[in-house]
Formats: C-alpha cells, structure tokens, sequence
C-alpha cells in the first residue's frame, strides 16, 4: 500500500533476521548498533553508522551504505515510547513526493522508530535555484488534496497536531491549527490570559479574514527556512508537516523567519500559480499558526511576536 513503511515489522515470527553473523547471537534490530538495525529496515549492508546529535524527541545519525552512499537518519532513542512522530514524518514526505516534480525528499525506508533518507549535499542557494523551487512548490500546491487534513495522525515538530479531515478551510483552521496550541500556551504559562484573549479575537475572525475560498492544496504544513535544503540547480524539502491546507500557509512560513531570494521563490511561483488578490493582507493569519507553536515549544520568547502577529492579522494588512 503507498505510504506503508519499506519495514514495519522487522522481526519475522519466531526469529529474528537481524543477525550479525557472529554465531548464535542475532542482534534486535532496536537494541542492536545503529548500523544493524539500518541493515535491517533497508536489507542491505551498512558499512557504518555514527550519531550526530539530537533534535526534539529524536537522535540523528549519519550512515554509509557498502556501494558507499551516504544516509541521514533519525530514530527515536531506545528507550522511548514509539509516538508517531517520525511515521507522520514519512507519510507526508511520500505524500509529498507523489506530486510531479515534487521538491520533497522521500524518505528510503522507515518504521514507526526510525526514517532513511538521502543525504543532501547542501550549496549556496542561487536565483536560478530559488526560481525552480517556486515553480516545484505551486506545482506541489495544485496537486491538491482530498481534503483538509490528513488521513494520518499529525505532527509538527514533536507536537500532536489534529489532522481531521474537514471540507471547510477557515473552521478547519481555526479550531486544529490555531486554537488547540492557544489553549496549550495559555495552560503552560507562556501566555497570559489577557494574551490569550488578544489571540482569541484573531481565531474568532477567521471566516472574516480567509479572504477567497480555496480548495485543498498540498502543502508542506512547517516550510521554514531551515527545512529547505539548497543543493546545485536545485532545492529539496524535508521535515513536514503535511496535509491538505491552504498554500498561503507554506508561503507565508518561507517569510517568517527568512529564505534567500524569496522574492525570486514567490515570482516564480506566481507565474505558475497566481496567488488571489490580498494575499499580503493575509500573511500574519497564516504565520499565526507557526507562532503559536512556537511558543508552545520554547516559551515566552515568542510571546511579543505572536501577539503583534496576531493584531496585524485582525487588521488585515
């Protein structure tokens, strides 16, 4: 079935095929080295593997196939509970990747623990390159979605993110894009409820500044800079958020925190795709969703900025 993992269950009944070879003491794929277990999930040998940190929930780890190719890995740790996080992940990436000319990286295996993908060699980001990401990225939008949502349980970094499917773009975000991380915010501190309540006005008036009716697009869902890989004539995407939504989304998200040659990105893209009229008005709507979570995530820090962001948005402009 499209979007099942290469591997997901990699102990076959009654043994385990994750030998090393090393007479009678087969390794678990989970408790095994990195370099076994990834032998496993992608059935072939991996020559090595070494751990290059930690992200969220999750560890990173860089691996080298026998032929010498070159892996990005993450994984849970051990000892952790399996979430869905990283199934998520995968799911949107094939998701993703079934758009033609899709800019997303597709993952190479994974499991509900651990997600293979190629390694990227990252470049200068270029004009030329920016260009082509914007026309992938409109061609990516207009293949569409089912609906809002998506028929997986959502994440976006290591938070749950609601992911039913709704045929109704402004309720839809409103109620599972906005509201639930205003509510988790507020719960934890990092806002006041006076905060909350310049937040509320903004949720509350979503009808009122979603501007034209779309239908679905497929987007990306978490399209910061920092998930945009530059590479040669090129760019790649990774680390989504995917579902059905609507593109202003992913569009406003490459704003909020920056990308080289935007401008060159949203020309492009317009070529292709022409966004409706007032599309500027409604960056901050769209940017509030980002915010929020941001805030959920790291505190305080985001506080000011999702505030004014939320003033800007209920003023339109």
């Amino acid at each position: 079935m499209e979007g099942e993992p290469i591997a997901r269950d990699i102990r076959g009944p009654g043994k385990d095929p994750a030998s090393t070879g090393r007479g009678d003491h087969p390794r678990d794929p989970v408790t095994g080295t990195m370099a076994e277990r990834l032998g496993v999930i992608l059935g072939r040998p991996v020559r090595r593997a070494a751990r290059a940190g930690s992200s969220h929930d999750w560890e990173i780890s860089y691996a080298e196939l026998d032929d010498g190719t070159r892996l990005f890995v993450k994984a849970l740790p051990r000892r952790a509970p399996a979430t869905g996080v990283l199934t998520a992940e995968a799911r949107g990436l094939t998701w993703l990747g079934q758009a033609f000319g899709s800019p997303a990286l597709r993952p190479l295996a994974w499991d509900e623990r651990i997600v293979v993908l190629p390694w990227v060699a990252e470049d200068e980001p270029t004009p030329a390159a920016a260009e082509r990401l914007g026309r992938q990225l409109a061609g990516l939008h207009l293949t569409g979605a089912a609906q809002y949502g998506a028929p997986w349980d959502g994440y976006i970094g290591p938070l749950p993110m609601d992911n039913t499917p709704s045929d109704h773009w402004p309720s839809f975000f409103a109620e599972q894009r906005l509201r639930p991380y205003l509510r988790h915010a507020l719960d934890q501190g990092s806002l006041t409820p006076s905060d909350a309540r310049v937040v509320e006005r903004a949720v509350d008036s979503v009808a009122e500044l979603a501007g034209p009716a779309e239908p679905p697009a497929r987007i990306h869902g978490d399209l910061w800079s920092g998930n945009v890989l530059w590479r040669g004539s090129d760019a790649v995407l990774i680390d989504p958020a995917a579902q059905g939504g609507h593109r202003e989304s992913d569009l406003a998200m490459l704003s909020l925190f920056g990308l080289p040659h935007l401008d060159r990105v949203r020309d492009a893209y317009n070529e292709v795709a022409p966004l409706a009229e007032g599309w500027r008005t409604r960056v901050a709507l769209h940017q509030l969703h980002p915010l929020l979570v941001h805030v959920c995530l790291f505190g305080a820090a985001y506080r000011t900025t999702a505030l004014d962001t939320a003033r800007t948005a209920l003023r339109g402009s």
